[in-house]
């Protein structure tokens, strides 16, 4: 129980403050007030596409 990893995907970064460290993330955010938050690309895997046949 407690420490277990979730994954949230489409969320958009609307907006980015270096001054004071935020990224404004429209959508909910999994996890407590404070906690480490991974941010990276939702780039998947293609779909398996199989060969065509040549019948020749």
């Amino acid at each position: 129980m407690g420490a277990e990893k979730v994954t949230t995907q489409n969320l958009q970064v609307v907006q980015a403050d270096p001054e004071r460290e935020l990224l404004l993330v429209r959508g909910s955010v999994p996890g407590p007030r404070g906690a480490t938050v991974v941010i990276r690309n939702a780039v998947k895997k293609p779909a398996f596409v199989a060969p065509e046949a040549n019948n020749a």
